[in-house]
């Protein structure tokens, strides 16, 4: 049996960092096993349609190369892909459970208390973010209706939501994947709305039709839904279908230990990318949101998650999404793209006033030291202008020795050895340098420590001071030396 998993987002807003998870778990399942990967567009629910958002779901699956095998721009054997195209095939389906009596016309008005609110129509929240529960007890007494009274109602075009009929005695069980047997009471499960009074079908619905229709065979989702799997697992018995194999993913919490939502920061796709974390590190990281590979292996290039992806060592355990832990990964990964990439990475965040500096050259000194790329404005900073506001006092410094007066007289020196270069690269300005301490019997921190202060006002900086001073230029480091001298002469 070939594999068959897909992605079902609604367009409802931005790319969620949990449904991103979702997505790329069934996007390896499938191309682990040789399947497919099928995209779905499940927007019944008409009233949280936000425009673009078709739009934002394709890029965010073509920037993280998700491709897709089926979908509403590619087509397949089991479109339409989009589920509002699909009405007459709700409507079809919805039909056949009225006449085996597996579901019930319900007349009861919007306003009647027993009827469940608009929210319990439809799938949750994007990402799993919190909403309220559906009030449950809908009382069925429109399943109690006698067929002159159901005439009757459709005679005066009274609008009408169709119903699931579930029988409360027993109970109903399923196997999951990650969570094992689950066994639920009838009795706590709600008539479930199928197809709304607009002709729209609820997601509970929707999502059954159209995995059976498309022939999902593993069916991924956030285990919010895990409660409502029961009713699922009864539809496909009152059709008398096979139901696919259940994976109910763990949750994604932030770091106040809630579920991850924008209310704790960053949740948003477009977020990371805006701030420079590549794809691939994003989807290396989520990958492990949940997932274990069973060794101490946490870099991973998507090739190799293929490889080594394994739904069986999905946990039930919530993942905490921790972004330090993503941009050291990141930090991994851009250590790994090729210089030309690297470069073309970094240009988005080189501030204008880097004009006069060789970027290229900045780059390669820099790649080793970058985690997340929106941090680069800050770190090269001072190439552009030196804060004249640091303080004298860095240029001491217990580990190297120095002191004041040292460095005084240091940056008197270098000042020398550095006008008097023949070339003015790399190799020649670390030559001069080493000389110079060779002769002064000093060793090299304490005569880089001076040098890297002068020219960068910081103790901390990106590249060392044989690097700073290359990108700065002659010109530029003599004046930064004279400024230096003067800071230390007035401290």
């Amino acid at each position: 049996m070939q594999v068959r998993t897909r992605f079902a987002p609604s367009p409802t807003g931005y790319m969620h960092i949990g449904n991103l998870r979702t997505a790329l778990y069934a996007w390896l399942h499938a191309r682990r096993n040789g399947g497919r990967f099928i995209l779905r567009i499940e927007d019944t629910d008409q009233a949280r349609l936000v425009e673009d958002s078709v739009r934002v779901i394709y890029e965010s699956l073509r920037v993280t190369g998700l491709d897709h095998d089926e979908g509403p721009d590619k087509g397949g054997p089991a479109g339409p892909y989009v589920q509002s195209e699909r009405r007459h095939i709700y409507r079809e389906y919805a039909e056949k459970l009225l006449a085996s009596g597996h579901a019930y016309r319900c007349f009861c008005g919007k306003t009647e208390k027993q009827e469940e609110p608009p929210q319990s129509e439809d799938k949750p929240r994007e990402g799993g973010e919190e909403q309220s529960a559906p009030i449950l007890g809908y009382d069925g007494r429109c399943s109690r209706l006698a067929e002159a009274e159901i005439k009757a109602n459709l005679d005066k075009g009274l609008p009408f939501v169709v119903r699931q009929r579930i029988d409360k005695e027993g109970s109903t069980s399923f196997r999951d994947f990650i969570y094992g047997d689950i066994t639920v009471d009838n009795k706590q499960l709600d008539d479930q709305i199928l197809l709304k009074r607009d002709g729209f079908p609820t997601y509970n619905f929707a999502n059954v039709v159209d995995d059976h229709l498309m022939g999902i065979t593993h069916v991924m989702r956030g285990c919010e839904y895990l409660s409502s799997t029961p009713k699922y697992v009864l539809l496909y018995k009152a059709f008398g279908w096979d139901y696919p194999e259940h994976i109910h993913l763990p949750h994604i919490l932030g770091p106040s230990g809630r579920k991850l939502s924008k209310r704790e920061g960053s949740v948003a796709l477009s977020d990371f990318l805006d701030k420079g974390y590549l794809p691939e590190a994003i989807l290396n990281y989520i990958a492990l949101l949940g997932w274990n590979p069973g060794t101490e292996q946490e870099y991973f290039t998507i090739p190799d998650l293929i490889k080594t992806f394994d739904v069986a060592r999905i946990g039930k355990a919530p993942a905490t999404f921790d972004e330090v832990k993503l941009a050291w990964l990141n930090g991994q990964h851009i250590k790994a793209l090729p210089a030309e990439k690297a470069h073309g990475l970094f240009a988005r965040f080189y501030p204008p006033e880097l004009s006069g500096v060789d970027l290229n050259r900045l780059s390669s000194h820099i790649q080793g030291k970058v985690e997340k790329p929106c941090d680069i404005p800050a770190m090269v900073s001072f190439l552009a202008g030196l804060e004249g506001t640091y303080s004298p006092e860095l240029f001491v410094n217990k580990k190297n020795k120095t002191t004041r007066e040292g460095c005084l007289a240091a940056l008197g020196d270098l000042k020398g050895v550095l006008s008097a270069l023949p070339a003015w690269d790399h190799p020649s300005i670390l030559a001069a340098l080493t000389a110079y301490g060779g002769e002064k019997g000093l060793k090299t921190g304490a005569v880089m420590w001076p040098l890297r202060i002068a020219l960068s006002g910081r103790a901390v900086t990106p590249t060392g001071a044989v690097e700073i001073a290359e990108l700065l230029g002659r010109e530029e480091v003599l004046r930064r030396l004279d400024l230096g001298m003067d800071k230390l002469r007035s401290a």
